[in-house]
């Protein structure tokens, strides 16, 4: 994993054990991860507000993003495009799976533009298809 510490650098982040630990968690996931789904891989060795930590810095720093769900609970998913501190750029769908739960980002499938009414400034926009993934078609 070549990568992490370039990553972490490039961010003006210290290269720690638990930084290197749960940016790997995220380079080998094909999918969004809940803070539990972390602390499960973690845990042993890091504790719960470590992880929060680390989590909210890497959302900070532009590493990866929030991604919406019904129940009001945070995923995080790696971000693919150029994000930096404070601006990310994920404009993209995220998929949910009804079968399998698993949340995937659509990297090629953009928001649509909404047209809002003259005075309206958008800030953010997120947008999740729920459906069947390939696996549970």
């Amino acid at each position: 994993m070549e990568r992490l510490p370039g990553i972490l650098k490039k961010n003006h982040l210290s290269v720690t054990d638990s930084r290197k630990k749960i940016l790997e968690l995220f380079l080998s996931s094909p999918g969004a991860l809940a803070h539990a789904d972390i602390e499960k891989n973690t845990g042993e060795i890091f504790d719960r507000v470590t992880v929060y930590r680390t989590l909210q810095t890497f959302v900070e720093k532009g590493i990866i993003h929030n991604i919406p769900t019904t129940d009001n609970s945070i995923l995080y998913a790696l971000c693919k495009q150029d994000c930096e501190a404070g601006h990310h750029h994920d404009n993209h769908v995220h998929f949910i799976c009804d079968a399998c739960n698993k949340t995937i980002c659509l990297d090629d499938v953009t928001i649509p533009e909404v047209k809002l009414p003259q005075g309206f400034k958008p800030k953010h926009a997120e947008m999740v298809v729920y459906g069947l993934c390939g696996d549970c078609k």
